[in-house]
């Protein structure tokens, strides 16, 4: 016990010289996932701090508004209380929806989204992002997508006309091969040949429709890779995974052809984020914000402890 609290207290200490200072006027930027528990319970499936003001004109230096894309069971609120403040700071225009919501999933007090079929959620965001360039005059979006909101919105690029909307794409844990979390794509394989699969997703339809599609070799998997591979030539991919990754197994499915792959760990060893608390993490934010920017403009990447479930306990840099 004495061992774990030193390493906390590390870890504190560590990110508290790295950490920039703020600027007054800018917004604040929590770094762990406990922030989105608390800003769900301050406003339920609130737009995130910096995000969805709908005069937000871009500037010459970011013409490309944001367009934040949260993960299965997570909803704008919880999963984009760091990524989005930290990006307005910045002086980019952000805007984030909460997608693929059920109501017999509605727990009140909480909504989590991503539960429809991809192609539905991919349609859903489809009327987003028109909202989102009426808006701003824009003629492209830069999307930002976590988990499922890094693998859905490229239906929308490829298969609804999309791909001419879509200047940067950026994944964080992505799965563009599927996954096999606990070796259900590898069950799912087995029951097909033996006839059951289609039952057994039958009973987790009214649930969650989404949730076959993510296992390797299903259908919508299949068809993302249709033509030689996910990625649209006219669209700039960069892909941000963990190898601490629980979710999509093995993490190396986030790996895209043609696109921008990195890996956290290989940029920072003190940096053990798994598939939540990368959302709540200064490298990635980093990577993100460099996947953005022009190639003349990139940023330093910070190395700070960041910590499994937990987030980069310490950290106050804006």
């Amino acid at each position: 016990m004495r061992g774990a609290v030193r390493i906390l207290a590390l870890a504190a200490l560590v990110a508290s010289f790295a950490a920039p200072t703020a600027r007054a006027d800018e917004l604040t930027v929590p770094w762990t996932v406990d922030a989105g528990i608390a800003a769900q319970g301050q406003a339920p499936n609130g737009a995130p701090a910096g995000s969805n003001d709908w005069g937000c004109e871009p500037t010459a230096r970011h013409p490309d508004p944001v367009v934040l894309v949260h993960g299965l069971l997570a909803n704008r609120t919880v999963n984009f209380p760091t990524i989005s403040p930290f990006l307005s700071n910045r002086g980019y225009c952000v805007f984030a929806l909460t997608y693929g919501t059920r109501e017999n999933a509605d727990l009140g007090a909480y909504q989590p989204g991503g539960l429809n079929r991809m192609q539905r959620s991919a349609r859903e965001l489809k009327r987003f992002i028109g909202r989102v360039l009426r808006a701003t005059g824009s003629d492209r979006v830069d999307i930002v997508g976590h988990s499922e909101g890094s693998l859905m919105p490229n239906y929308y690029v490829r298969f609804l006309g999309g791909a001419r909307n879509v200047d940067d794409y950026v994944g964080i844990t992505p799965l563009w091969d599927g996954t096999n979390t606990a070796g259900l794509a590898t069950l799912a394989q087995i029951g097909a040949a033996l006839g059951l699969s289609e039952s057994a997703f039958e009973t987790i339809e009214p649930l969650c429709s989404s949730c076959p599609q993510f296992l390797r070799g299903s259908a919508f998997m299949r068809k993302m890779s249709r033509g030689g591979g996910p990625a649209d030539p006219g669209v700039d991919y960069t892909m941000i995974m963990t190898r601490n990754d629980e979710l999509v197994v093995p993490y190396t499915s986030g790996e895209m052809d043609g696109a921008r792959n990195l890996v956290v760990q290989k940029q920072c060893a003190l940096d053990q984020a798994e598939h939540l608390s990368v959302a709540f993490d200064p490298i990635v934010a980093t990577d993100v914000l460099n996947a953005l920017e022009p190639p003349s403009h990139r940023h330093d990447v910070p190395c700070v402890p960041v910590l499994p479930m937990v987030g980069a306990l310490g950290y106050s840099g804006n």
